[in-house]
This record gives structure tokens, sequence and C-alpha cells, in this order.
């Protein structure tokens, strides 16, 4: 009879430890959910089909895939959400979906076919929104996320490492200003290649500009040049007006036409305000950056956004010039910039550096 009674003590003591022990003690929280319109770096973690999973390096699209092959380590199975899509944060989504075909205008927000949310940082004729990184960025739904998500990934400490000589007109509040023009700008991808891009930015207008020294072009003797009168609109401000001024160093009256109404500024009538507003200034330099193939074959954002490296923004800023090794000096010197400007940001330059 005890010892009937000690073995109904044992399950009775064994059912009240499983009652208290939690459904969910064994269960792993799954992390962010992986999104396919963003770029990873090796060590970060997302979860994906129940699992988490791990980047062992910089991905470019590739979903996990079970058994933790290719460029994801699987870390095991998780509980709650298993979407693998981007949800909105907080607040209330009411965007309208995406349309193929549908025109749209930078600032436009729509919801997209795997339920996230993307924001137009350009004017497009209905692009797909995971596929083109530069017409669009993911939006976190309900937020005042602002137009470069994360912040520009170049502190005023290392703004002024990068140069220590600089004419007080270059001021980094004024490049900061400037942002809003293209917010895809060092604000698309993973943070390795936001980093690359605002240092490849910088290395060209350092080399352009002798350091952030020159704030207009010194050989004078080109001004009376860069005049196109066979333009409609010709050269209203005079027909020495239109030098080169500012980080890229906007020349000709079409490019002072052509960036003024990108950036919504009378510069075809009003050239000065390149040399005397810093925000002016640094709007036109990422206007050339952002908007304009230059010589080569693409934009430099672009260059840098889908993987061509360095060597492709020098084409599309002097093209022959340097390239090809038609001045292998010159091409150097920007390359050193860069490779400078990526230490100061704690990353790394890439591959394809010269052109």
């Amino acid at each position: 009879m005890k010892r009937l009674l000690a073995l109904l003590s044992a399950v009775v003591t064994a059912l009240a430890v499983a009652v208290l022990l939690p459904a969910s003690a064994s269960a792993t929280a799954c992390g962010t959910p992986w999104s396919a319109a963003t770029s990873y770096t090796g060590g970060t973690a997302v979860s994906y089909d129940g699992h988490n999973w791990t980047a062992k390096w910089w991905t470019q699209n590739e979903p996990p895939s079970t058994g933790g092959t290719g460029v994801w380590a699987d870390q095991g199975s998780c509980g709650g959400s298993t979407d693998p899509t981007p949800t909105p944060s907080s607040g209330t989504c009411d965007y309208p979906a995406w349309v193929a075909g549908h025109a749209y205008v930078a600032g436009d927000i729509v919801r997209y076919t795997n339920g996230g949310y993307y924001r137009a940082t350009h004017d497009n004729p209905g692009y797909d929104p995971v596929i083109s990184t530069w017409y669009w960025e993911p939006y976190s739904c309900g937020s005042t996320q602002p137009p470069n998500p994360g912040g520009f990934p170049v502190s005023q400490a290392q703004f002024d490492q990068m140069f220590p000589g600089r004419n007080s007109f270059y001021t980094y509040q004024g490049l900061i200003d400037a942002l809003s023009a293209y917010p895809g700008f060092a604000g698309t991808g993973s943070d390795t290649v936001r980093r690359q891009e605002a240092a490849a930015f910088l290395a060209n207008v350092s080399h352009e500009t002798g350091g952030l020294v020159y704030v207009v072009e010194q050989n004078t003797a080109n001004y009376p040049h860069y005049c196109d009168t066979s333009q409609p609109y010709g050269c209203p401000a005079g027909q020495a007006a239109y030098y080169g001024r500012g980080p890229i160093q906007l020349s000709w009256n079409f490019n002072y036409k052509a960036a003024g109404d990108a950036l919504g500024i009378d510069l075809l009538n009003n050239p000065n305000l390149v040399q005397t507003d810093p925000a002016v200034a640094w709007k036109t330099g990422l206007w050339y950056w952002n908007t304009q193939n230059g010589p080569g074959t693409m934009t430099a954002h672009n260059a840098m956004v889908n993987g061509y490296g360095f060597g492709e923004t020098i084409r599309s800023i002097n093209g022959s010039l340097e390239c090809n090794g038609n001045n292998p000096a010159q091409m150097q010197h920007r390359i050193s910039l860069y490779q400078s400007f990526v230490q100061i940001l704690g990353t790394d330059p890439g591959g394809n550096l010269s052109c």
C-alpha cells in the first residue's frame, strides 16, 4: 500500500511540474524577417521559413535555404511569425497597392505584393519595388522614417578628418541639407554599400576640388567657353557665367539648366547660387552623381549600389581622360582617396577600383 501511495505521489508531482513549465520555454524567438529588398552583410541575423539564419558574407537577395547552404547559416527553428516579408512597425497603413506601369513620383508610398511597403525615391513609370533599389526604398509603415533611412553614414568628425583643410564654404550641414534631394544616395543597400557610396562620392569630389578647397574653377580663361549658344534658352546670365562651380565643378549652360530643373532651382538665371549657397552646391554634386552617366555607361550611384565598383564612378566623371591607361596618376589619386575614406568609415573598398 505504501509503495502504491509513493507511486501516486510521484505521478502527481510530475504532473504539477509539467503544468508549471511554460509551453514555449524551449522555443527560440524569431528575429527580423528576411527581405528580398535588403542586402545583408556577414553576421546579420534574420528569420525565414520558421528558422533563424545568419549571413556568412554579403548577400545579394539570396533567400535563406533549408539546411544552411549558400550564403546563409541555419541557426535552428524559431517560434512566432514565419512571414519572410517586412511588416509595418506601427501606425495605420492605408497606402494603395503597387501597380506595374503606373507612374509614380518621388515620395509616393505603395503596398507591394509581398506585404511590404515601399517609398519612391525618384519618379518612375511603375518599376518593380523589389528590383529597382534606385527608384524605391523599403518603408516602415506608420513611422516618421527620414528620407535617408538610418542616417548619413559619415559623421561630422569623420567629414572633418577627410577634409582637414577644406574651404569653410563646404559645410557638413550643407551636405546634410542636400541629402533630401536624392534620398537614395548613401541610403541604398547594406551598411557596407552605403558607406562605400558615401566614401566614393567624397573621394571624387575631393579630387575635383583639391580637398574641398576650390569652390570655383581656377582657370578663368575657360569661363567664356561654357556658353552653348545653340541652346534655345541661350546664356541669360552672361556668356562667361557658367564656369565650374561646386564639389563636382558644374559647368556649361545646359548643365546648369538641367540641374536647376531637376532640383527646382533657377540655376540658368542664377548660376552664382552654386558658389554662395552650400546646400545648393552639394545638391548639384548629388544631381550629377545620381542622375548623369557622363562619359560612362551608368551613373556613379548605380555603379556603387549595383556592385560595379569605384572604377566605374571614375569613368562616369572623367571617362577616357583618366581611364583605359590615359592618365593613371590621376586615376590612382582618386583610388587612394577612396581607400583612405572607406578606412575612416570602417569598411572595405570592395573590388573593381580602377577603370
